[in-house]
């Protein structure tokens, strides 16, 4: 994919007075721009009649490439522009066939398309040359994910880089929000990319998650407030570990680095002289929530939670916040409220911090509170509540079944209590992050610097674990059988919808096999039939279909379809159920049967991976073959720093261990 676009001229020509412009914020709905209620291809052919063609040949083209582009107004008030472009790469002109990208996510095996599509966003209007070599983005206030093809080659960012193979296989490399140089947040650019991928109906997209903000891994930091990346509000979910990285071994690593209690870093910090600002953090922030901080996951998701809530003016009045007096349903003064909680606490004083059910502790304020229905709103709303110094908790006991209260100190969590004078501030954004970055700093990197102890050894493998897991994947299920809705059919203006993939016959299929034996099958393709089609007539739209989107394809041959007994001429009709999935067997040419290199992973996907890490494919990272045997190790796994060059000859364990046994020669 090492294409260079120079969109300098296309950038800057004026648009002319009957080209259409498309709201940003609907671009990609279902109808606007158009119908999208076909296959991926043809969705997104129908996408590219909207927009305005650049040619292949013309000044303002895409370095000969064909191209669209398409007018986006972002606002109205002030007007506000972007230019989305649309390259067309035949693979023919591409200097490679293959897809490392398709290779590391672990769709290697999935067969070579004959065109991808790249959709831009250019960051800014002057920008002079657009690369589509992305191989960096800087990150917002909400983004994002890095590319990862050819970083050295990097001639620019763009807003926006997505491309689609035309079977609806599709990655995000690029997003660059504000900080980035683009006009648009990353919230906003990642909705637009999830309004196309739905509409266009992809099939599954991947991404390549690198994003960091002032030097923090984006991915520990909503991590550790939500368990999941950024991406996840999306539905980006686990696509495939680094380093034999599971699933499994993914979630017990975020529940153990969430659930880090908050008491461990106040005792650590004091071994830091620089970090005496933990323990007044901490306390800044108990001191805004209503209810109690315990663990790492509960600050980090309160505090992007309370950034979030930030008004645009960038201060926040932290007064009273969290009262009780706040909640929806309370019809009582503050005084009011402040003073029965006062009571109820004192009440609990007098209890020495031992369990005592509601009716005790309503019985005891009742005789300084008259109202039933203030102590009644209180108690109800005070459980696992912060007053002063001190942490409410309410529970149920599990032999009687009945409430109960008791009172824990906790300013030995918190030493610098600072409630009330933060309580008559205010805090700014860039405080916030500040706040954010010290506490980042400490748990992730000074932390390592300390002798061991139990914390300062769990939280950076932990850390390794979460941060080995790179690749992130949504399935939208475009097209697929397995789709309810596709399952259902239509049935409307006697039209069939069936489901249809290719197999090749037993002399061609051998180049074709995965490397456990079984056949490589392309993903079903849609097919709306009319009434009265016949077999050959489906057998030549498959064969047609085929040929267009898969380079290795081109010259298939639909012959027959399986365990279906029917002749040329009979109708589909009354053979096939709606919606009902269906193999046609086939040939390719001779000379088409002897080439290999006709799935997306290439070479990266026939190295045979055999790492300590467990890991048995190709992820991307850097690696080391033996000489030997040509098994290949990560370098990491083999104690070969990252900053050291790869010796000229390698020998893993298992060879070194055979020469060294092995009798030696007379």
């Amino acid at each position: 994919m090492s294409i260079s676009l120079g969109l300098s001229g296309c950038k800057k020509r004026k648009r002319s007075s009957g080209e259409k412009v498309f709201r940003f914020k609907s671009f990609g709905e279902n109808g606007y721009p158009t119908e999208f209620k076909g296959s991926f291809l043809e969705n997104l052919k129908r996408l590219l009649e909207c927009g305005q063609w650049e040619g292949s040949s013309s000044s303002c083209c895409v370095n000969g490439y064909p191209s669209w582009s398409f007018q986006l107004e972002v606002s109205r008030h002030p007007p506000v522009y972007k230019l989305l472009w649309v390259v067309e790469e035949n693979i023919e002109a591409s200097t490679s066939r293959h897809c490392k990208h398709c290779a590391y996510v672990g769709w290697g095996e999935n067969l070579i398309c004959n065109k991808k599509y790249h959709f831009l966003l250019p960051s800014k209007d002057d920008a002079q040359e657009v690369s589509l070599n992305c191989g960096g983005a800087h990150f917002d206030d909400h983004t994002i994910t890095k590319g990862k093809m050819n970083p050295a080659k990097l001639q620019c960012c763009h807003s926006l880089h997505g491309v689609f193979h035309s079977n609806g296989f599709g990655h995000l490399l690029c997003i660059n929000g504000v900080e980035g140089g683009s006009e648009l947040a990353g919230f906003q650019i990642m909705d637009f990319w999830d309004r196309l991928c739905t509409g266009l109906r992809a099939r599954k997209v991947s991404l390549n998650d690198a994003s960091r903000k002032r030097g923090m891994e984006l991915r520990l930091l909503y991590g550790l407030a939500y368990g999941e990346p950024w991406f996840g509000r999306w539905g980006y979910k686990f696509g495939h570990g680094s380093f034999g990285i599971t699933p499994p071994m993914y979630k017990k690593a975020m529940e153990a680095l969430q659930g880090i209690p908050l008491l461990l870093l106040t005792q650590y910090s004091t071994s830091f002289p620089s970090c005496h600002d933990i323990p007044m953090i901490l306390s800044r922030y108990q001191s805004f929530s209503n209810r109690a901080l315990v663990t790492l996951g509960d600050l980090f998701r309160f505090i992007l939670q309370f950034e979030s809530r930030m008004p645009k003016g960038n201060l926040i009045d932290v007064s009273n916040s969290g009262g009780l007096s706040d909640h929806t349903s309370c019809r009582w003064s503050s005084k009011r409220v402040e003073m029965a909680t006062r009571v109820i606490v004192e009440a609990l004083k007098r209890a020495q911090y031992r369990w005592i059910s509601r009716q005790e502790v309503r019985d005891a304020a009742r005789a300084y509170i008259g109202d039933t229905g203030l102590l009644d709103f209180v108690l109800k709303s005070l459980g696992n509540h912060i007053v002063g110094n001190f942490l409410v908790r309410r529970c149920l006991n599990p032999v009687t079944k009945v409430l109960e209260y008791s009172l824990e100190d906790i300013s030995k969590l918190f030493p610098c209590p600072e409630s009330n004078e933060y309580a008559r501030s205010n805090i700014t954004r860039e405080q916030l992050m500040k706040d954010v970055a010290c506490l980042y700093k400490f748990i992730f990197k000074q932390a390592e610097s300390v002798h061991k102890q139990d914390i300062n050894n769990t939280i950076p493998l932990i850390t390794r674990v979460i941060l080995d897991l790179k690749y992130f994947i949504k399935e939208y299920n475009g097209d697929l059988p397995s789709n309810k809705v596709d399952q259902v059919g239509i049935m409307g203006g006697n039209e069939l919808k069936v489901f249809c993939t290719i197999l090749l016959r037993d002399n061609d299929i051998k180049p074709f096999h995965r490397q456990i034996g079984n056949p490589i099958i392309p993903p079903y393709e849609c097919f709306m039939l009319q009434e009265h089609t016949t077999i050959d007539e489906l057998k030549l739209k498959v064969e047609r279909t085929f040929r267009e989107l898969y380079w290795g394809m081109r010259s298939f041959n639909a012959e027959s379809i399986l365990n279906l007994n029917a002749k040329g001429m009979d109708s589909v009709f009354g053979l096939v159920e709606v919606g009902g999935t269906l193999v046609v067997e086939g040939s390719i040419y001779p000379k088409m049967a002897n080439r290999e290199d006709i799935n997306e992973g290439g070479m990266v996907g026939r190295r045979v991976v055999d790492c300590s890490c467990g890991a048995k494919l190709d992820d991307g990272e850097r690696m080391v073959a033996c000489d030997i045997c040509e098994v290949w190790q990560h370098t990491r796994c083999v104690q070969i720093p990252n900053d050291e060059q790869v010796p000229p000859i390698f020998l893993c364990k298992s060879c070194e261990q055979e020469i060294v046994l092995s009798p030696s020669l007379p």
